[in-house]
């Protein structure tokens, strides 16, 4: 029997009251198949990160090419997040993912041939780049259509976030070795090697399902607009997604890694350490998070747990040591794991039929927030010091988090609402199981269920009149 909190949208329990684990929802076949092709690739687009960076400074010896070279694996997300991630919505979504694998994986194995130009390995690494964001929003939106119980969702979405922490932390320990080993060109053939077998496994362990909106020459006419009006006219996917870009201020530590190494430590063991601080303590917090705080009180933690976030931050202003300064990178990382309460949130408010163009949206922000933050972070640090840009940040939100905690009791209160230019605002069936049906067919049954219970009370209470 579910066990239903005061909030009526979420289960306690995913069957029998028994606590949903990861081996529950890795036993879900479509599930597994998607978890395993995105850690494989998620290996492999670390490789290809060092691989580029590698590549570029043996050719051009400048430490700013090399950086644009790096900063072309995320600019390109955040306009392809917002202009091509209704693809998601309008076409079949397994169809979107390995497409979209097809694409990486030729572009990736033409970087990796020798005596490519390297204008040309740019500009198929920017094609590559704005494929990842349709992969990305079918992906999300498709999670919930396999995890369809609420908290098996959650729980999923936590071991996806485990893992993307865990290839980071691959990425940098053994990122570098790897392609000392191997050369620059055999980690991108290894990264086109991930996309393939991605493919392979997408095609071959999830079903296909039709495409979100039905009839795609209507919604071809919609401005791309909706999904903007969708998200931020409602209250709470607004302050959801204020809730997630405040990684936009929790990571300036990473943008100044370096020069904060060179303050607390020497060498760049310090750079490397302090890097991989933040993505473990990320890793256990949401171990922890997903397995141990109840389903009914996660969404209560999204605030606190960001506001805490800062607190260690907040110290850094001293400058500690480097011992003292990786536990508190630790410990804002742990407190990070409120994040993936606030992907899953969003996820089930949003309709299915926009539900990728939203992920995207959310997404592209995400991008973008992260990289006005990094660069705020550098001129604070430039100008007061690098121990102010990340105290600073820590300082910043906190503010911001115990503001986003009163905006999100008052969404909570009002409910969900979306805008009247946006159809189909309902939930999507596929997270509400026990709701299946259209909703006038359901207000029917229950008007016919009301009138045959008040005839029932009629009949009784003319037997009674007659007995007396």
């Amino acid at each position: 029997m579910h066990h239903i909190s005061d909030d009526k949208d979420e289960v306690i329990s995913g069957v029998n009251g028994k606590r949903v684990t990861f081996t529950d929802v890795l036993r879900v076949r479509e599930f597994r198949t998607l978890w395993l092709a995105d850690a494989q690739s998620s290996v492999g687009d670390q490789l290809a990160r060092v691989a580029l960076s590698v590549l570029v400074f043996e050719r051009t010896s400048s430490a700013l090419l090399t950086a644009a070279t790096y900063s072309l694996t995320f600019l390109p997300a955040f306009i392809g997040g917002t202009l091509l991630s209704p693809i998601a919505d309008r076409v079949p979504r397994r169809r979107v993912m390995v497409a979209c694998d097809v694409v990486r994986g030729v572009l990736f194995a033409g970087m990796a041939l020798p005596r490519m130009p390297l204008l040309l390995i740019c500009l198929m690494l920017c094609v590559a780049m704005l494929a990842e964001a349709p992969f990305s929003a079918a992906q999300s939106a498709l999670t919930p259509c396999i995890l369809t119980e609420h908290d098996y969702y959650v729980v999923g979405t936590g071991l996806r976030s485990i893992t993307y922490q865990v290839a980071q932390l691959a990425g940098f320990a053994g990122g570098g070795v790897t392609i000392a080993a191997i050369g620059a060109r055999g980690g991108l053939a290894l990264d086109a090697l991930s996309f393939g077998i991605s493919g392979i496994m997408i095609m071959m362990g999830v079903r296909a399902r039709p495409a979100a909106q039905g009839s795609a020459a209507e919604d071809s006419r919609q401005s791309f607009t909706t999904g903007f009006r969708l998200v931020f006219t409602n209250p709470k996917l607004r302050t959801l997604v204020m809730l997630s870009w405040l990684a936009g201020v929790y990571v300036v530590p990473e943008g100044v890694a370096a020069p904060y190494a060179g303050k607390v430590s020497q060498g760049a063991t310090g750079v490397g350490l302090l890097l991989a601080s933040i993505p473990f303590g990320v890793a256990v917090g949401t171990y922890l998070f997903v397995r141990w705080i109840p389903a009914q009180r996660r969404t209560h933690w999204m605030a606190p747990l960001g506001l805490l976030s800062g607190v260690p931050l907040a110290f850094c202003l001293l400058t500690p040591p480097l011992v003292v300064s990786l536990v508190l990178w630790f410990l804002s990382g742990l407190f990070f794991c409120y994040q993936v309460q606030v992907v899953t949130e969003f996820v089930r408010a949003v309709p299915d039929k926009y539900r990728g163009q939203a992920t995207g949206i959310a997404a592209s922000g995400l991008l973008a927030v992260q990289g006005v933050g990094v660069l705020l972070g550098g001129w604070v640090a430039s100008g007061l010091g690098v121990g102010w840009a990340v105290g600073g940040a820590g300082l910043a939100g906190m503010l911001l988090a115990a503001l986003l905690g009163v905006l999100w009791e008052r969404a909570r209160l009002v409910g969900p609402k979306f805008p009247d230019d946006a159809p189909d605002s309902r939930t999507a069936e596929a997270v509400q199981p026990v709701a299946e049906g259209p909703e006038p067919a359901r207000r029917g049954v229950r008007r016919r269920l009301v009138n045959a219970g008040n005839q029932i009370n009629a009949g009784n209470q003319q037997q009674h009149r007659h007995r007396a």
